[in-house]
């Protein structure tokens, strides 16, 4: 049962069918290895990054297993009921760019309009984040973060919509995703870029504040990436 070429405007469960589809059919026996990225990303006729989040939903719903250093291996396939768990989910990487576009302009906003209170509440929030860090857990404080910036902007509409996108960010996919690289030296780099967030909006620059939220972004990006080439190459 050959491959099938996915449209590109089609997202990442289409591809994770597609494969749950021939693990299911017996195309690959359990234990045996899935082909690299590139040539699945090749033989579907879409982007990388759409592969590395059709993975991670097939390893999340127990269809694969990810092995650092090794690749992807098929694993027995679960029930088919399984396959629509994952189904309403938003892809790490198209998250990230969400992100990028949102909460970038939110950073630029809040270096106009937030109040001193506010601003306070940032700091607030990365203290906390560094503080858990690293014997705790900064996801909280640093999800916080994020919606003091998006409150920090005076748009009520834009705090919804950071709302709607972190309740993604924690489901799932990003979570199983931020399993395989998650580290001290990341959540120390993560820590510096939320200062540079917050610096730009003490002082209030716009401009500032925007490009270093979407670098913040850019950087998440990178590291989920590279990451991920170490694990499945």
């Amino acid at each position: 049962m050959p491959l099938q070429a996915v449209e590109n405007r089609r997202l990442y469960r289409q591809i994770a069918d597609q494969i749950a589809a021939l693990l299911r059919s017996g195309e690959y026996a359990a234990g045996a290895r899935l082909p690299p990225e590139r040539a699945l990303a090749t033989q579907l006729g879409v982007s990388r990054p759409s592969v590395r989040e059709a993975l991670i939903a097939l390893e999340v719903e127990g269809y694969v297993e990810v092995r650092v250093g090794s690749g992807v291996y098929a694993r027995r396939a679960p029930p088919v009921a399984r396959v629509a768990s994952l189904s309403a989910e938003t892809g790490p990487f198209e998250l990230i760019r969400a992100r990028w576009i949102i909460e970038g302009e939110c950073a630029a906003l809040a270096a106009r309009e937030a109040t001193p209170a506010q601003v306070r509440a940032m700091e607030e929030a990365l203290s906390a984040m560094e503080a858990s860090w690293p014997a705790g857990d900064p996801l909280v404080p640093d999800r916080l973060f994020h919606l003091c910036v998006a409150q920090g902007s005076g748009n009520s509409a834009l705090v919804l919509a950071v709302q709607a996108l972190w309740e993604q960010r924690m489901g799932p996919l990003f979570l199983q995703l931020e399993h395989h690289f998650d580290s001290p030296e990341l959540w120390r780099t993560a820590i510096a870029e939320h200062h540079d967030v917050l610096v730009a909006i003490q002082k209030g620059e716009a401009r500032r504040a925007r490009a270093a939220m979407r670098r913040h972004m850019d950087n998440a990006a990178r590291r989920f990436s590279a990451s991920w080439r170490k694990m499945s190459a």
